[in-house]
């Protein structure tokens, strides 16, 4: 136990006692209503996808869990899935004018993927909205 609080006051920015109540508040609830727990604590992650798990609003420790089953504390964790696919879309045609004035049309498409989930989901709200306005 000493050992414990003295690491929670050498890391300033660790979980906060409150935190470790609430943490532990939430997994007594799940083991005192165990067989029914399970299907709100286990989550599935497919092979293209990783979950951004982020336990009370602050990003967990070991980043983006996946694929394959992984737990989640309810009223605690909230999670984010993030696709890791390559994503295509069409850009529309715009028509551009050259230096010796002739209307030219151009037409593209975009392709995205993400390499890294954490940094996608926490430092862009939604990574494929500003994906496709840089694009327009």
């Amino acid at each position: 136990m000493i050992s414990f609080l003295t690491r929670v006051r050498e890391d300033p920015e660790g979980p906060g006692i409150c935190s470790i109540l609430l943490t532990i508040l939430a997994f007594c609830l799940v083991l005192v209503t165990l067989p029914f727990s399970f299907c709100v604590c286990i989550k599935v992650v497919q092979e293209y996808e990783r979950a951004v798990i982020f336990r009370l609003g602050r990003l967990r420790q070991g980043g983006a869990e996946g694929p394959g089953l992984f737990f989640v504390l309810p009223c605690i964790d909230s999670y984010k899935k993030v696709d890791l696919r390559t994503v295509s879309f069409d850009v529309p045609p715009q028509e551009v004018l050259s230096r010796d004035s002739v209307t030219v049309s151009v037409d593209a498409v975009v392709y995205y993927r993400v390499s890294n989930p954490t940094m996608a989901t926490n430092n862009i709200e939604d990574y494929s909205h500003s994906t496709r306005l840089l694009a327009a």
